[in-house]
């Protein structure tokens, strides 16, 4: 089977036939890692209160056993958590992904595997060394995900190339790690076949951002939950224990065609490939996705070193190419690819590094609207191997040392006792926070706002409890019922002690631990495990099973059932049927009751004398009927209660009855009983509907339709019969009103609103059939016309500017490096009856080129809604990348295209940034540096190529240099090795990349001084020129020796050892070239440079200097003046006598 697989998958093209189902979503479905992309794991649809979950009912009410032992190695693993899908058939099942690429199908209630597949064979720990965190094998690891559009569960597996799918190895004989292959798939949830056009090969894929990096399958790994969004998959990658020479990366896929779409490193710069770092793994925790083109995610540990340690704030939106130790928000263009727009990275980036403490051990969480306040808005908070639990603000994460003193700009920071790699628990109702710390107690954290609008984090309580030393324990989990206060749990898993753990989400108030209600011990979760939930159950995988728990436990009464009536009419009662129950153990009955509305009532004459003590195996029989109370299929449950001998069993026994009603006689309703229109003056007619039912055998004639404009009682007035037929009243016009409603079947009735004027409207209609009387309520509400004001925010913060067309909204000038943050605000300037303010279209400048953007997608989005008076705002910053000092301004442009439903129309709204970088020295006049900077310059090639060194200290900086080079008449003012200065005349003969020049200055941390290369492996210049002076030529011409000069032609290069080669005549000279020595020795046999700076005549070379070879020059000369030389080489001129 796994022989013929990789022989299609060569072709990369499987051929299926799908049968024809229907695909939807269960509302008890969990389909990707923590219920949402947001991965706050905070569910609400599982109806699971903590009445039940705190029962002796509720229990492990299955386990499902894995078989999976590929060659005898051991059980396999489910550390992919299990996904929860209702599939075409209408049945819930668990998916579940193992270490040993095995799949399985299992039905949610009754824990049966109805269909399994191997996907190929498995990866072995024991070809990536001393790495077991993962043991003995390596399949399916990172969380899939299943679209409900297609039912296709996408994910990825490990494996070897095709030639070793036999599985003809074992641990101690593996094929090795080269012969590693990633695949991703697309399976399908009806039968676990594979869908068209894939698998698809993962291994080698080259990086987009960096072609000198691509992805070598045996040395990485897919560790995160992968991400959907819209026709795109998204996976992460990083490295088994840092091994070996992996990149971080994120790579896209569609989700039809397989293709990769996306291949982005972590790792984008110019550091050579062997740098490894910036996995992202997160503990298996999800890639996040704010629902509006961002994806938010962390990375671990690496080495490019780009953030030197001493300290160099960098902005958030100067996003570097290495992306280490970080949390990442990047932009989803259309077509999949992705573009960072802001980062966060500890203050103390290196020392995490040297330390192996990644930040990236847990997902970076985007919290619900609950956790927001006026200065920060949304929130998102990741807690890291440091033990070190970040707030940030997800709008603008805090780039690096941004903070205070050069530490991290956060919302808030907490330092945790131990290290941390479970994800979050997160809590709306009281807006808590929970963090697993390992070996230690959960802590629990609560939100809030201080006065000033920001963001506050208490700690409140923590668990009596203490979490396993063993790295492992899960990512926290939290579940309410529809959101109702009062019914909030969290839930943890751990590797040791109860694997399971439920607690009241709600900390005591007088600050007592938080209330465990129940514990479980079972089996072996996987490290970072947490619950699935389903339809009043929770999963967890586990070595070599998936365990469920719920309630019932152990029903003590085995009931025939459900049972079914047969159609009865409403209002009537069905015959009685019979329930017989056996009992399962020794047992007593001690009540019946119905639950829910009165449509089915036992039959009080059947039911036993309470108490009932029963053996098991003994009987008994009751009846029920079905009264129904209104029309339509019907159920509700027989709940009785029994008192059990034996601990184990249910309290409760439910017997479900069901059945469906009809209506003899007519039945009328009207659905929906209210509608409401919103609308503005002169926006024109508004147009809605009203079902006017019939849900009787029987046709309905329709007496009489009353309106009124006070109220449901009247006084009614006659309607307007209008040219086309409606019937007008007041503002409404209603059409298709009918006169009979033929059975079960129902009318659409028009109802249009269209007021001359603002203000508040309503018409009350009594309709009266022969299938009973009913109401419609009608309201509407006007406004006059909006008005939008756009305004931005000025510079200095003092106020704001309006929008005047064609016009721009600037940032005056940001410093290169730095970044500026402003507010566009809009505000409804209509009057006070004015209509709520839409934004129609809204084009934000988000995930743009250039370094000026709006602060995301979400703010100002079209479908905004503005009251009158009120106002709503978004954040725009400028950016602009580094540049050094005495660097010409460079100017950006970005464009907000809105339109509203004022009849203002629509409007660009152009924000402009002007990078100004310092000007420093000596200044023209108008304000800008005469000594420009053209670039950095590599020295020692192989001498220093600037002839004079000014100084070498602490103080070292561009203004101070420059100014004291100008003084010495110098054409060129170079910054060396973060404290030199160094003066000349000459272009240094290489100019590098701005990369090459990587050093803080000395005396001043804000720009370079010089550095040593992207490798590490030189010494270059940041080079000034002075503009009076210099001709403009960056890249001198390649080095030669000057052949002739006049009549001069070249001799050679002597070695002086005792004494002057020649020196009739001698002048130094910081403007000696060549052809000035030539004219100053006029009349000279010969002539010769030395120094740089030195000319020499004479008419014979002394015996004791001699000719050397021109490899040991290390004077150069150019037409301006010379570089300098510490050589006592001289090369000298000679006339050539005929």
């Amino acid at each position: 089977m796994a022989i013929s697989l990789f022989r299609k998958l060569t072709a990369c093209l499987v051929v299926l036939s799908f049968p024809q189902i229907s695909l939807s979503l269960g509302k008890t479905d969990t389909i990707t890692w923590g219920g949402d992309v947001s991965r706050t794991g905070y569910e609400t649809t599982h109806n699971l209160d903590p009445q039940t979950v705190s029962s002796s009912d509720f229990g492990n009410i299955w386990t499902a056993k894995l078989p999976g032992n590929f060659n005898g190695i051991g059980a396999e693993q489910v550390l992919s958590q299990p996904l929860v899908y209702t599939a075409g058939d209408g049945i819930q099942y668990v998916y579940v992904a193992t270490t040993q690429n095995n799949l399985y199908k299992i039905n949610a209630k009754t824990g049966d595997v109805v269909k399994s597949r191997n996907i190929g064979v498995p990866f072995l720990t024991a070809d990536i060394g001393g790495c077991n965190d993962i043991f003995p094998a390596i399949g399916v690891s990172g969380t899939g995900v299943i679209d409900p559009a297609t039912g296709l569960w996408y994910l990825t597996s490990k494996t070897y190339a095709p030639e070793f799918q036999s599985g003809g190895f074992s641990p101690q004989n593996p094929p090795g790690r080269p012969q590693g292959r990633y695949y991703f798939h697309a399976i399908s949830t009806e039968d676990l076949s594979e869908a068209p056009n894939c698998p698809t090969l993962v291994h080698q894929t080259p990086f987009r951002n960096n072609k000198n990096r691509w992805l070598i399958a045996g040395d990485q790994h897919q560790r995160p939950a992968l991400l959907q969004v819209g026709d795109y998959i998204y996976t992460g990658w990083a490295s088994h224990c840092i091994q070996y020479n992996y990149t971080g990366a994120i790579i896209g896929f569609h989700k039809t065609s397989g293709a990769i779409v996306e291949s982005y490193a972590m790792q984008g710069g110019l550091e050579p490939n062997t740098v490894p770092g910036g996995g992202v793994w997160m503990s298996g925790g999800g890639l996040a996705y704010d629902g509006a083109g961002g994806m938010f995610f962390s990375t671990g540990n690496g080495y490019a070193s780009q953030l030197p340690a001493t300290g160099h704030p960098v902005s958030g939106r100067n996003v570097p190419t290495a992306l280490e130790e970080a949390v990442v928000h990047m932009n989803i263009a259309s077509d999949g690819t992705l573009s960072p727009v802001d980062f966060f990275m500890p203050w103390e980036k290196t020392q995490l590094d040297g330390a192996d403490k990644d930040l990236g051990t847990t997902p970076f969480q985007l919290l619900p609207s609950a956790f927001s306040c006026p200065n920060d808005r949304r929130v998102g908070v990741i807690t890291g191997k440091s033990g070190k639990t970040y707030f940030l603000n997800a709008d603008n994460l805090g780039g690096y040392q941004q903070g205070a003193n050069r530490l991290d700009d956060a919302i808030f920071v907490y330092q945790n006792e131990n290290s941390v790699y479970s994800a979050a628990g997160v809590m709306p109702l009281g807006k808590y926070i929970y963090i697993n710390v390992i070996n230690y107690q959960t802590r629990v954290f609560q939100w809030s706002c201080d006065a000033s609008g920001n963001g506050a984090v208490t700690e409140v309580t923590k668990a009596a409890e203490k979490n396993a030393q063993p790295i492992g324990v899960g990512h926290g989990t939290t579940t309410s019922v529809d959101g109702r206060d009062g019914t909030g749990l969290y839930w943890m898993t751990d590797v040791e002690g109860p694997k399971l753990r439920i607690y009241d989400s709600t900390p005591p108030s007088n600050g007592d631990p938080l209330k465990l209600l129940r514990a479980f011990n079972f089996g072996n979760p996987g490290k970072f495990a947490h619950p699935v939930f389903g339809d009043g159950k929770a999963y967890i995988g586990a070595t070599g099973a998936l365990y469920a728990f719920g309630s019932p436990v152990n029903l003590p009464l085995n009931c025939n059932g459900p049972i079914s009536f047969a159609k009865t009419s409403v209002n009537s009662t069905s015959n009685a049927q019979s329930i017989t129950c056996t009992a399962n153990v020794a047992t007593q009955v001690t009540s019946f009751n119905v639950l829910g509305s009165a449509n089915f009532a036992l039959v009080k004459e059947s039911l036993p004398a309470l108490p009932l003590t029963l053996g098991a195996g003994k009987q008994f029989s009751f009846q029920a009927r079905f009264s129904p109370k209104a029309v339509g299929p019907l159920s509700s449950d027989v709940i009785i209660a029994t008192s059990n001998a034996a601990a184990g069993s249910s309290s409760t026994t439910p017997v479900t009855l069901s059945g469906t009603s009809n209506s003899a006689a007519g039945l009328f309703s009207i659905q929906p009983i209210t509608v409401s229109f919103n609308t503005t003056v002169g926006a024109g007619e508004v147009q809605k509907s009203a079902f006017f039912n019939n849900d009787g055998d029987t046709a309905v004639s329709v007496s009489s339709i009353q309106f009124s404009i006070v109220s449901e009682t009247g006084p009614w007035i006659d309607p307007v019969t209008t040219d086309d037929g409606k019937k007008q009243v007041a503002q409404f016009a209603f059409s298709n009103l009918p006169s009979t409603i033929p059975a079960n079947t129902r009318q659409t009735v028009g109802i249009s609103y269209n007021p001359p004027s603002a203000g508040n409207h309503a018409v009350f209609v009594r309709v009266t059939t022969t299938g009973g009387t009913k109401l419609l309520d009608v309201f509407g509400a006007t406004g006059s016309t909006p008005s939008a004001l756009f305004e931005f925010q000025k510079p200095d913060g003092s106020g704001w500017v309006q929008y005047v067309p064609g016009g721009n909204f600037s940032f005056g000038n940001v410093v290169p490096g730095q970044s500026l943050t402003l507010q566009m605000r809009i505000t409804n300037n209509g009057s006070n009856t004015a209509s709520p303010l839409g934004l129609t279209v809204s084009k934000p400048p988000f995930g743009v080129t250039g370094f000026v953007k709006a602060a995301n997608s979400i703010d100002l989005a079209e479908g905004t809604q503005i009251a009158a008076g009120q106002s709503a705002t978004a954040n725009v910053f400028c950016a602009p990348p580094e540049r050094q000092v005495n660097s010409p301004d460079t100017q950006a442009f970005a464009p907000w295209r809105i339109n509203t439903n004022s009849d203002q129309g629509a409007v660009v709204l152009n924000f402009v940034c002007n990078a100004a970088a310092p000007q420093v020295g000596p200044l023209l006049n108008n304000g800008s540096a005469q000594h420009s900077y053209i670039g950095c310059y590599a020295d020692l090639t192989p001498g220093r190529q600037l002839s004079s060194m000014a100084y070498g200290d602490d103080n070292n900086a561009a203004g101070r240099c420059i100014t004291q080079c100008a003084a010495g008449g110098y054409n060129f003012t170079g910054l060396v090795f973060a404290r030199e200065c160094w003066c000349g005349y000459a272009l240094p003969l290489k100019r590098g990349s701005s990369d090459d020049c990587n050093y803080r200055c000395t005396g001043d941390n804000n720009h370079t001084c010089g550095g040593d290369g992207v490798q590490h492996d030189g010494s270059f210049i940041d080079l000034f020129a002075d503009t009076s002076k210099w001709d403009g030529v960056l890249q001198g011409p390649a080095l030669a020796i000057t052949q002739t000069s006049g009549d001069y032609t070249y001799a050679g290069c002597y070695a002086e050892t005792n004494g002057k080669t020649f020196n009739t005549k001698t002048r130094a000279s910081n403007l000696n070239t060549i052809d000035s020595c030539r004219q100053f020795c006029a009349g000279s046999q010969l002539f010769g440079l030395q120094y740089g700076a030195e000319c020499y005549c004479g008419s014979t070379i002394t015996a004791t200097s001699y000719l050397v070879y021109l490899q040991l020059l290390d004077l150069i000369f150019y037409k301006l003046a010379q570089l300098v030389s510490y050589s006592k080489h001289n090369r000298i001129k000679h006339f050539d006598i005929i």
